[in-house]
């Protein structure tokens, strides 16, 4: 589960945003001040770090600074300040992102998948270009699978969908996660385009798609591949 960490003193903030982050199966946690936001970011070390400006102990740019020095996690800031001065100072910091106050919770969900989706992205593309499990050979940089000897042929979405879920072999992956790293903005809302394209790509590689070992369905969470 992608894992956020907010950094704000003002629970008008944090409160009501932390539970719209859950609802979107984020794990969320909130510090109050700078300093413990910056020893809370170093110890869990979050997927994406949420960071106001204004704060008491350490400011934000004092936060983003010192994570910098040992730390590559996305830095989203929060700043009342319009000057565009402040927020070119943020980005000179090493901030991936920022946004003014007020925001709506909406665009902020929108800009937070974005960086994890970059992140995510990236760690796939530096793996192994050849995974494989359970009969099955993918090689990333062919676009090519292949089950025992045969080449299956996939669409466009079917090998990404496959991609993904091999590269977290033995993990569930949730849909939400899902559609932001094969769909990102493809993705027009409909939840039962992945449904069709896992049965799909079941009738491909399972030896009884209506019995699947390969890809398993975590009801209510989504789908984790298994090297059986």
């Amino acid at each position: 589960m992608t894992s956020i960490l907010l950094i704000d003193d003002d629970p008008f903030i944090t409160g009501p945003l932390a539970r719209a982050l859950r609802d979107y199966n984020y794990q969320v946690t909130v510090a109050d001040n700078g300093r413990t936001g910056l020893e809370v970011a170093l110890r869990d070390k979050p997927d994406v770090v949420v960071l106001d400006v204004m704060m008491p102990q350490l400011d934000g740019w004092e936060v983003c600074r010192a994570l910098r020095e040992q730390s590559g996690v996305p830095i989203l800031m929060l700043t009342a300040l319009g000057e565009e001065v402040d927020r070119i100072l943020g980005l000179e910091l090493g901030a991936d992102d920022y946004l003014t106050k007020p925001f709506s919770t909406r665009e902020l969900i929108v800009r937070i998948k974005a960086m994890v989706r970059r992140v995510e992205l990236d760690r796939i593309a530096n793996q192994e270009t050849i995974l494989e499990g359970g009969g099955i050979t993918l090689n990333v940089d062919k676009r090519e699978v292949r089950k025992a000897n045969d080449v299956l042929i996939l669409r466009h979405k079917e090998f990404e969908l496959l991609h993904l879920l091999m590269s977290r072999s033995g993990h569930v992956v949730t849909r939400a996660e899902i559609f932001d790293l094969v769909w990102g903005t493809d993705w027009l809302g409909d939840t039962r385009t992945l449904d069709v394209h896992i049965r799909w790509l079941r009738t491909k590689i399972e030896e009884d798609p209506q019995k699947p070992k390969l890809i398993q369905t975590v009801r209510g969470v989504g789908y984790q591949f298994i090297a059986a």
